[in-house]
């Protein structure tokens, strides 16, 4: 938010008074305005040399038609438009507060409760969206507001209707590169679910302050997209699981809208804790995501994917007491599952080689790959 005063030559459009500036994109401007009770609008103004464009105005009109199917206090509500006039424009409700991505870069990364608040409100938002058979396209922290600690969807500039005809051409695409699905890059069908994935994106910068796929050239983060490769580890623990979900490759994959709140409702920091502290049997003893497992060291601390001392990885269990093993390596270098390390129930089975170190251990390798 600007603050910056409108022009004397551009002070009214219509029945609104425009106060002053609130943001611009590669659209139009946003001013603040009052209707003729008085009460604050959005006015959101095409660019000129866009308004030239008839390829804009019908992108135009179809943001209004676009948001006229959606019914959800988490999405800006349209009031007014003028489509045919020499200054096109829209009214929207006006959302006192700042955009995700401007709290974000001036506050630093929301708490665990209000992530947790971000990623219900935006689902809620999502459910409303495609409900209304609507894909939205350009989710994005800019296109969030955060009004009271609440999200608020404000923009649609590049949503479209289901089965409408496309606005890009052939090989290009719209949209933001960070959070962006990779159907998108690969120029195939996008469905509602490519916004699940830039919904996820958008919730991971609001925990991380950071863009899922990194932030190097394009052709890096395309790639990282396409690959599946997001920086999930640099997220809560705790919301792991739900962003693994919502970024596969796959995008039949991704849970529906529905899906998403469902697993949102679910999201507790309070259950799901990643420790690195001191060791529970000797030195060596690692805990990680100590979430699910059911198998205790003596501390009571719950052990999954964790390092005993013998290089065995213990899922449901310890090892010394003749828990489950899975792919744990033996001294002989055999890997060992549903068995035991103390009895070595699969030695007749041929020794297999770890492709990382159990360090780097991620579900990134159980994504389907990608064809270019």
């Amino acid at each position: 938010m600007t603050g910056e005063t409108v022009p004397e030559t551009l002070d009214r459009l219509g029945p609104y008074r425009l106060l002053r500036r609130l943001g611009e994109g590669g659209m139009g401007v946003v001013h603040l305005g009052l209707d003729q009770e008085g009460r604050e609008v959005a006015v959101k103004v095409l660019h000129p040399h866009v308004a030239a464009d008839l390829k804009a105005r019908d992108r135009l009109t179809r943001e209004v038609e676009t948001m006229r199917r959606v019914r959800s206090p988490r999405v800006a509500e349209v009031l007014d438009a003028e489509l045919t006039g020499a200054t096109p424009y829209i009214v929207t409700r006006f959302a006192p507060g700042r955009t995700l991505e401007e709290t974000v870069l001036s506050d630093g990364p929301l708490s665990a409760r209000e992530v947790i608040r971000l990623a219900r409100g935006l689902s809620e938002a999502l459910i409303a969206i495609h409900a209304a058979d609507v894909i939205h396209r350009d989710f994005k922290p800019a296109n969030v507001m955060l009004v009271d600690g609440d999200p608020l969807v404000i923009d649609f500039g590049i949503a479209h209707l289901v089965n409408a005809t496309r606005l890009t051409q052939t090989g290009m695409f719209v949209g933001t590169p960070g959070y962006l699905a990779p159907e998108i890059i690969r120029d195939e069908g996008i469905t509602q679910a490519a916004d699940v994935h830039a919904l996820a994106a958008t919730v991971f910068f609001g925990a991380t302050g950071k863009p899922p796929f990194g932030s190097g050239s394009f052709e890096i983060v395309c790639y990282n997209i396409m690959e599946g490769r997001a920086s999930i580890d640099q997220a809560p623990p705790w919301l792991r699981g739900w962003l693994r979900a919502a970024f596969a490759v796959d995008a039949g994959a991704r849970p529906s809208a529905q899906g998403l709140l469902a697993m949102a409702r679910s999201l507790d920091p309070s259950v799901t804790s990643f420790q690195e502290g001191p060791p529970a049997r000797t030195g060596h003893t690692r805990r990680l995501d100590t979430v699910q497992g059911s198998g205790q060291v003596p501390d009571g601390t719950r052990v999954l994917d964790g390092s005993v001392p013998d290089a065995t990885h213990v899922l449901n269990g310890a090892a010394s007491d003749g828990t489950h093993v899975l792919n744990g390596s033996t001294p002989d270098g055999t890997h060992v599952l549903n068995g035991t390390a103390a009895d070595r129930a699969l030695d007749d089975l041929p020794p297999t080689k770890r492709t990382k170190p159990a360090s780097e251990d991620s579900y990134s390798d159980l994504l389907p790959p990608v064809r270019y």
